[in-house]
């Protein structure tokens, strides 16, 4: 229970509240205590002012009638300390405090007999008399003992009436938190479609929510991703194994009609697709679990066309076309990006009727590589698919590739801080533009 943010701060509150209010409360006697004092004070220097003028002016009475209140007294004595004259209260009395040696005046708080009353004295030298001046301090004692008695059983009071608006505040505040930890806690990898709820305060804990929404959001549409990955991996992977097995079967089946060679042949060219299809994976595999930034090293984009140009013609199935190519330097990993114009340039080179054109530009601080081909080209409703992962979108492009090479150069692109576009107003079949950052 202690070990709740509600009980941890409902008791630190609660505690400190205490403190100032006792500290306060002890400030607050003691400066009631002062200013009553005060009081009493100015009250018995104003009755030794009065006395000071009758003993001046010859008109002192007696007995003497003080000009405080009823309970004050006063006396008046000479230097030897014979007392000439003295409040009724007091008549008959012994002079009730001297003067210390060297002093004129001096106010001070005694005990005077015989009830050892706890008194105010206020001791005046005036020409060769004494004044005194003094009141008990009953109703200042009574005074402070009420307040402290109100204190004492209001401030546990007040502290625990805050504690309980404090329990109850703090309850009311975390209520949203609650509920989006039970949400979150029924949550699990089979419903990632559900969000926690937001409240409609707009405050951290609203934010708190629309942050975690985002959070389930993305991994929401990464298990998504992955699902779909695995089972078009299963597809892919399924459909030339069946092949594969299929051959076995049939030459198992029939051995004098079999042909060795050729279904040899076969199944070499099967475990070769298979292992590009492997290690298409692997790579997409490895870069969607790394979100390491790619190296930074200077990159010519025209070296890695010319190469990847050199490569097709050396294949020999179509004619290549590098008059646009001009230089143009990037910073990133060559060997991703040189895997990047590869898999456009075998994209491009699967689909051409005859040719395909490469072209290296600078656009706008932009480093691009325009690979075309002069296929069927690419439908406009259709151009918003052609990246994502096993999508072979029009039949009449559909080749013997993966259906990953698009996906995994887009993914490159993208990890050196550009982008892979299908050229609109290409005059020709599909064009391909990969953009990247100019190298500073």
């Amino acid at each position: 229970m202690l070990r709740s943010i509600r009980m941890r701060i409902t008791v630190v509150s609660t505690l400190l509240v205490m403190l100032v209010l006792s500290v306060t409360a002890v400030a607050l006697v003691r400066s009631h205590r002062q200013t009553l004092t005060a009081h009493v004070n100015e009250t018995l220097t104003r009755q030794a002012d009065e006395l000071a003028r009758e003993l001046a002016a010859g008109t002192l009475t007696s007995p003497l009638v003080p000009s405080g209140d009823e309970d004050s007294f006063a006396q008046v004595a000479s230097r030897d300390g014979r007392v000439v004259a003295a409040t009724a209260n007091v008549a008959g009395r012994p002079l009730l405090q001297t003067l210390p040696a060297g002093r004129t005046q001096v106010m001070r708080t005694v005990e005077l007999p015989p009830q050892n009353d706890t008194t105010r004295v206020l001791v005046r030298a005036s020409g060769n008399s004494l004044i005194v001046s003094a009141a008990p301090l009953d109703d200042v004692d009574e005074s402070v003992a009420s307040l402290r008695q109100a204190l004492i059983v209001g401030i546990p009071l007040v502290v625990m009436v805050l504690a309980l608006l404090t329990w109850w505040l703090v309850g009311r505040t975390l209520r949203p938190v609650e509920d989006i930890r039970s949400r979150v806690a029924d949550i699990t990898a089979t419903n990632l479609d559900q969000r926690v709820p937001v409240p409609s305060t707009g405050d951290e804990i609203a934010r708190l929510a629309d942050t975690m929404n985002a959070m389930l959001e993305r991994l929401d549409a990464a298990a998504d991703r992955q699902r779909r990955f695995v089972a078009d991996a299963s597809h892919e992977l399924r459909s030339p194994l069946a092949r594969m097995r299929s051959e076995l079967e049939v030459d198992a089946w029939d051995p004098n009609r079999a042909d060795a060679a050729a279904t040899h042949q076969s199944l070499l060219d099967e475990t070769i697709g298979l292992q590009h299809l492997v290690e298409d994976l692997l790579l997409l595999a490895r870069s969607d679990a790394s979100d390491a930034p790619p190296r930074r090293d200077p990159v010519d984009l025209d070296d890695i066309v010319l190469r990847q140009a050199e490569q097709l013609r050396a294949d020999g199935v179509v004619r290549v076309d590098l008059a646009a190519v001009s230089g143009a330097q990037v910073a990133g990993d060559r060997e991703q990006i040189a895997r990047a114009v590869r898999n456009l340039s075998e994209n491009a080179a699967r689909h051409a009727q005859s040719t395909v054109w490469f072209g290296v530009r600078e656009v706008d601080g932009l480093a691009q590589v325009v690979v075309t081909d002069d296929g069927p080209g690419i439908p406009p409703e259709q151009r918003g698919v052609i990246f994502e992962r096993f999508t072979r979108a029009d039949p009449s492009r559909t080749g013997t590739g993966t259906g990953l090479g698009l996906a995994i150069a887009l993914d490159i692109a993208q990890r050196h801080g550009g982008t892979i576009t299908v050229d609109p107003d290409s005059a020709r079949g599909a064009s391909f533009v990969l953009s990247i950052p100019i190298a500073v």
